[in-house]
């Protein structure tokens, strides 16, 4: 229904990730990922909220069942989210190679640098 049957121009491409049924069937919420920013999400929200009534319709009359639960929607961020979290990954990983190399060199060139004459200690 997202994909084409819907006309209302506010209502972005977006897909349905997930359903939460409640207990007893009597509410549903449906999470929702729309392609775009905040101002798509806004207005996709809006427009599946006012269709909420035609879409409880079409899916009593394809399902067959005499009761539809009632439908509330949100937007669902994890996609985002989850990217977001990933870049952070990424860069903290690239900051703990580029630190173990940099501790390494330092440690060899600490290695391989004679020790000053005067702070050699004497065995004796």
């Amino acid at each position: 229904m997202l994909e084409g049957e819907l006309a209302d121009p506010r209502i972005a491409p977006s897909y349905v990730t997930e359903v939460v049924l409640a207990p007893g069937g009597k509410s549903a919420r449906v999470f929702v990922a729309v392609h775009g920013g905040e101002p798509e999400e806004t207005s996709t929200l809006d427009g599946l909220m006012a269709a909420r009534a035609w879409i409880r319709s079409q899916l009593r009359d394809r399902m067959g069942v005499r009761h539809v639960p009632e439908l509330t929607f949100a937007i669902d961020r994890s996609q985002r989210m989850t990217g977001r979290m990933d870049e952070l990954l990424t860069r903290m990983r690239k900051r703990e190679r580029r630190f173990a190399g940099n501790a390494a060199s330092a440690s060899e060139a600490s290695a391989a640098r004679p020790l000053d004459p005067g702070t050699e200690t004497r065995q004796s």
